[in-house]
Order: structure tokens, then sequence, then C-alpha cells
């Protein structure tokens, strides 16, 4: 699933492609990636004779801002949008078509057809599903220190878990909280109400610091990730835990080993990372 720095990527791709650009018709294939207005007939009329104004970012998810409405997008596993000439031939995946007035097509692929799409008036987007419960991420505001020290008091869950619930921090998925964690020095089974103040500080910061780096390098690719123009992130190039099984610590040399938490296989070294 494309996490914080993909989206990242994706959406400033797609504002150099995109922005301007007035929506002459919208197609859609598979009309249950529609979820707001539930009528795909309806979501159709909204967008057309739109111009996309700007494109926003929240967590994980893509804010396609036009003259009066927001289209909200989530790509979940698989999702990829490609800006495309309306003459190329549609490839069998792909689920909604934007045609733009220009004779270009904003077209969405999503393999798995996970992804969803909600579209609101301008100013209601925060107010509603799925938005309304994203908590911050950590390029806003709202991510705090004193933010983040609050949340994780507040949950006996394992760290691991904690940092994957989209309401506490948005944005982060496997990749990146095993990385974070790895750099925190802190095992991902740990419960979150007994970290230390040190040790939410260290969480806290590399966050931002792993984010930062991924964003700059344009995501990690694992299996299929491309952004707009088709391209892959390179972020993989700099993993310390992620994928990392049977590769020496960065830190003492000791082996990476991948154990299963909240479900999730995670990266982790059993010497800098004890429980």
């Amino acid at each position: 699933m494309p996490e914080l720095p993909e989206v990242e990527t994706i959406r400033r791709t797609l504002e150099k492609l995109v922005l301007n650009k007035e929506i002459e018709d919208v197609t859609i294939y598979w009309p249950k990636i529609v979820k707001q207005p539930d009528d795909p007939e309806h979501f159709r009329m909204l967008l057309s004779g739109e111009s996309i104004e700007r494109i926003g970012r929240r967590g994980k998810f893509l804010l396609f801002y036009l003259n009066h409405y927001v289209l909200i997008s989530h790509l979940r596993m698989e999702g990829k949008y490609r800006v495309v000439p309306k003459s190329k031939e549609k490839d069998k995946h792909t689920h909604v078509i934007f045609h733009f007035t220009d004779g270009t097509e904003l077209r969405y692929n999503d393999v798995r057809k996970f992804g969803t799409m909600h579209v609101y008036k301008i100013g209601e987007e925060m107010t509603k599903a799925p938005l309304k419960s994203v908590g911050p991420d950590p390029f806003e505001e709202a991510y705090t220190f004193d933010y983040v020290k609050a949340r994780l008091k507040r949950t006996t869950r394992m760290i691991k878990a904690a940092l994957l619930d989209q309401t506490i921090i948005s944005g982060l998925g496997n990749i990146y909280v095993d990385e974070v964690l790895f750099l925190s020095k802190i095992h991902p089974e740990k419960r979150a109400h007994l970290l230390s103040e040190d040790e939410v500080e260290r969480i806290y910061e590399n966050v931002r610091i792993v984010l930062e780096e991924a964003v700059r390098l344009g995501g990690t690719t694992i299996r299929s990730y491309l952004n707009g123009l088709g391209e892959m992130g390179m972020f993989q190039q700099r993993l310390y835990a992620y994928g990392q099984t049977g590769k020496p610590c960065q830190h003492c040399q000791t082996e990476i080993v991948k154990i299963k938490v909240a479900g999730r296989g995670t990266h982790i070294c059993p010497t800098c990372q004890t429980l």
C-alpha cells in the first residue's frame, strides 16, 4: 500500500500534469470505487465542468480541489494515476477516467479494485468520512511532541500497532514503522503506554526524519508502486530494517530478523531492539 511518501510523490507529480485542467466528462468502469455520492452518475455530473485548482494530501489520501468540490482518493493496495492522451488504448485495470477538455485523460488504474473515491463540497471534506477520523500527519502543525506523547500514553497496544493506527498519526504503514522503530531502537512489541519520554521523543523525531528522506527520494518501490510518470521511488536503497532479513544491522552487524507483530511482517535487529 502506498504510504505518505509515495502519495506525496504522486501528488507533486500530478500537480505538474493536471493543474488547471477542466474535466469534460468522467467514465466509471467499476462503480464500487465511488463511495460518495453513492450514485456514480451523480459523481460524474458533479465533476463534469470542474477544473483542478490544486492537489492536497492528508496522510495517505489525495485531495483534488476543484472549483466547488473536493475529490478524496485513497489508492489502497495498488491504485495508480496516469495522465495519457485520449487516443491511448485503455488498460483492462483502468476503472475511472477523467476526460479533460485539452484531449488528455487522467486514468485511475487499480488491479485489486480496493481504491476509494469520495466527493464533497469544499469545506465539508474534513468533517465527513473518510477524513473525519484521520489523525494529523507528521508534516502538519498539529503533529507535536505533546500530541504524540499524549496519544501513545493513552493506548496499551504494542507500539507498532499504535503507529499503524491512522487515527493517531496518519501516513505511516508497515515499511516506515519498521524503519522508525529501528532508528529509535525500540522493539515493536513494547506497549505504547510504557514508553519513556526519551523513547517517545525518538519516535516523534524519527517519524519526520524517515518520511522527509523518503519523500526526497520519491518513496519506496516495493512490488508495483510508480509515481504519476511511471517512475519508481528510490528509498528502498536506504532501508535499514524493512525487507532486510538476513542482512547485517548497520549499527551492530547482528542479522536482521523477520517476526510477526500485530499481524504484520516486521523486521528488527534483535540486539538493538530488545523487549
